[in-house]
């Protein structure tokens, strides 16, 4: 059996390496157009950054590694330029010498990854103006930076890769300027949850121009500034594109294999694609997204490591099925992570599903244990059975392991009531005896029980529209130094003794710091006789959406 693989990162790697132990007698040829192979795509920023000093580090595998541990044939600089499904065979460039051949197969691995998209306006080659998706690409950022000392930058994109540039930037102490088309940070993240990103970011100096698009890069010679499609020039050093990426399609396209909805290549459960001898793996294919069933790109690296590892798999006849992916992704900006799985809310609505939240902040580990900062979870579940669906968490300390626990329990098909079984390691320095995750799933349980109804701060403009009471059950200690606006103060340990100032006829939403509080008021009212509603996130997260002027 020969099997040629086109692509000699991630997924393209990965199934190269397990075939190999699947079959030691397999002739395995790989193809890569560039220098390098099985390099450390996600590392990038932090080489750039200088976290990760050592270019090597970056370099998880080499052809020469590739061919004395696992006999295979790897051969860089060579572009897979065509591919000839009824010959079985393959067109191969050797960009080093210019020469083209033939090579047959028997099967096919197709994993030529995702490009940079750039944008087409005037200046956007300049030599100034960088991309970031390779192991050159870092170099020639790092290496401007290292010998230009550039003042300041400009990031177009905050997406997971500009973010992690604008970091790295910032690290090397260059003042960043991040222009994003969409109203936020993160597409991912909803949007009462990006706000908590813009209020840090804009706090460590990083300037954030939000609903913005970039018309024009100035410059002769090189970038020295950009401008929007307002008007407004920002005067930069340097411009780094962090837009997204497209799906590499033009070989499939050539082939005749068939495309997506989404502009990826089409294959099946088994990774297939509509050519029975060739399999595709990582930011190229169109996946299945496991919450919603719909069809999706998903471009990172844990997918198309395990889309290869599969394809071996089938090619060797284990008959291995990819069920989709559910986007789980974490980015760190200086000191803050975010972290997202599943689906958000903006998705969930837009295909019409229904769903409930919630919001808590929830400390990383016992209150009474030295350091820890309060975390922001949302957990996304069905309103009546409560299967999980999502969750998105914006904090310091704990993050990558509520988020990862949340990534399994969709992946298994959960509910917030197993959520709340969930018996989860504690000792005071690492969690509490409630994990942050069983909170979540207790408040999510207390909403699908009828036990409290839950109203979103983005909500409460329209309640009080319509006549609704908004009713603050902080200390008045607490009100003094951040009022609500439009709320009345009535402490929690009060509200008993002063049920009459609460109308009997209107909506009433209540809220405290965190949510607790208000979850506690809403049931003393509501066994009162009161129509009321727990704001969730409390004023946390009020005084976050006024900062970003959400309210």
């Amino acid at each position: 059996m020969k099997v040629v693989i086109i692509g000699g990162v991630a997924g393209g790697a990965s199934a190269a390496a397990r075939l190999r132990r699947l079959d030691e007698e397999a002739q395995i040829v790989m193809f890569e157009r560039g220098e390098y192979i099985s390099f450390a795509n996600c590392g990038l920023p932090y080489y750039v950054s200088g976290v990760i000093p050592k270019r090597s580090s970056l370099l998880v595998q080499t052809p020469k590694a590739m061919k004395s541990r696992f006999k295979i044939d790897v051969r860089t600089m060579s572009e897979v330029v065509g591919i000839f499904p009824e010959a079985k065979e393959v067109e191969v460039k050797n960009l080093t010498s210019g020469e083209t051949y033939r090579e047959s197969y028997d099967y096919v691995v197709l994993s030529p990854g995702a490009a940079p998209i750039t944008p087409d306006i005037p200046g956007v080659r300049l030599p100034n103006v960088f991309t970031i998706r390779n192991v050159p690409d870092s170099d020639m950022v790092k290496g401007y930076v290292d010998a230009q000392l550039p003042a300041s930058a400009v990031v177009v994109g905050a997406g997971f890769i500009g973010l992690e540039m604008a970091e790295s930037l910032h690290t090397r102490g260059v003042e960043v300027h991040v222009v994003e088309a969409a109203d936020q940070v993160m597409g991912p993240l909803d949007r009462e949850m990006a706000a908590i990103v813009h209020q840090y970011m804009r706090k460590q100096g990083i300037k954030l121009h939000l609903n913005s698009q970039v018309v024009a890069i100035e410059g002769t010679d090189k970038a020295e500034g950009i401008r929007l499609a307002d008007g407004t020039s920002i005067p930069t050093q340097m411009v780094v594109l962090g837009i997204g990426v497209r799906p590499e399609t033009s070989l499939a396209r050539q082939a005749g294999l068939a495309i997506g909805s989404t502009g990826g290549i089409l294959v099946d459960e088994y990774l297939r694609t509509s050519d029975p001898f060739i399999y595709a793996a990582g930011d190229a294919i169109q996946v299945r997204d496991l919450v919603t069933g719909r069809d999706a790109l998903v471009p990172m690296a844990s997918p198309a490591n395990r889309q290869g590892r599969m394809i071996a798999d089938n090619i060797c006849g284990r008959a291995v099925k990819y069920n989709g992916a559910q986007g789980t992704g974490i980015v760190k900006i200086i000191d803050l992570v975010c972290a997202v799985t599943g689906a958000n809310a903006k998705i969930l609505k837009k295909m019409d599903i229904a769903f409930k939240s919630c919001i808590i902040h929830p400390f990383p580990h016992a209150t009474y244990y030295p350091g820890g900062t309060q975390m922001t979870l949302k957990l996304l579940f069905t309103p009546d059975t409560g299967k999980v669906l999502g969750a998105q968490i914006v904090g310091y300390d704990g993050v990558d392991k509520r988020i990862d626990v949340v990534a399994t329990a969709i992946r298994a098909g959960m509910t917030v009531f197993d959520l709340q079984e969930l018996e989860l390691a504690y000792a005071p320095p690492f969690s509490s005896a409630k994990d942050p995750v069983n909170m979540a799933a207790y408040a999510a349980g207390n909403i699908i029980n009828g036990d409290v109804e839950a109203v979103d701060w983005l909500d409460i403009p329209e309640l009080k529209q319509k006549g609704g009471f908004l009713l603050d059950v902080r200390t008045a200690s607490e009100v003094e130094k951040g009022p609500i606006d439009g709320a009345v103060n009535i402490p929690l340990d009060e509200l008993r003794s002063r049920l009459d100032e609460i109308p009997q006829d209107t909506t009433v939403a209540v809220s405290c710091h965190v949510g607790l509080r208000s979850y506690i008021a809403t049931r003393i009212l509501s066994q009162h006789g009161k129509n009321v509603r727990n704001i969730t996130g409390g004023y946390k997260l009020y005084q976050t959406l006024k900062a970003d002027k959400l309210l």
